[in-house]
């Protein structure tokens, strides 16, 4: 378990604090059982469809583009008209700071994160939990460090990236998409396979 200032934390606790520990963390849905791939990394969202998703502004996406905090991965903006193209993992941290901010989480505290999170694969991220006592945010890697965490108090809220995934992708089957080479995905390719996963789950 790791706290976003780089420190390394270790809950004391007892035994029936880890076991009520264990069934808050099963309820509130911050446990890993997900099984997400990624979207193609050449297809990407034009910034009001990343907004849409992420439930944000278009200042807040624009700003924070600027500042360096989410910046589009699939097509950078490179001179007048020409359209910035988020890919799927940025929408997803775009969506962890709404949730972060949401919760009170100061901005200094959420650049840290994102900076971490921004460090690791894509498939670390969904084997991710962050929780936060409403000052910092902890990374959790694994089941037992996020009941550590609640048994020891620190956890006030958490959210699990792999559910998060599965909002956006919900969210993005919908909307359209582009291509890094400029051509609009005529043929939906990428929208009906995100719905298909989706329908996948809610049926299996």
């Amino acid at each position: 378990m790791t706290r976003t200032g780089d420190t390394d934390l270790t809950a004391q606790s007892t035994s029936e604090a880890h076991a009520e520990a264990a069934a808050t963390a099963g309820v509130q849905g911050l446990l890993f059982d997900d099984d997400l791939r990624p979207m193609p990394e050449d297809v990407g969202f034009r910034g009001p469809t990343a907004c849409a998703a992420a439930g944000i502004t278009y200042r807040q996406l624009d700003y924070w583009a600027r500042t360096g905090l989410v910046s589009p991965s699939v097509r950078p903006a490179t001179g007048s008209g020409t359209q910035r193209l988020y890919g799927f993992r940025d929408v997803l941290l775009l969506k962890v700071i709404k949730r972060l901010l949401d919760a009170g989480i100061s901005l200094q505290q959420i650049r840290t994160a994102i900076a971490h999170l921004s460090k690791r694969g894509i498939d670390d991220l969904t084997q991710i939990t962050l929780m936060s006592d409403g000052a910092s945010v902890y990374m959790c890697t694994s089941p037992d460090e996020v009941i550590d965490l609640l048994a020891g108090g620190q956890g006030v809220f958490g959210i699990a990236l792999g559910g998060v995934w599965r909002e956006v992708e919900g969210s993005l089957s919908e909307l359209p998409t582009e291509r890094a080479d400029g051509h609009g995905d005529d043929d939906h390719h990428a929208n009906d396979e995100l719905a298909a996963r989706r329908r996948a789950r809610m049926t299996g």
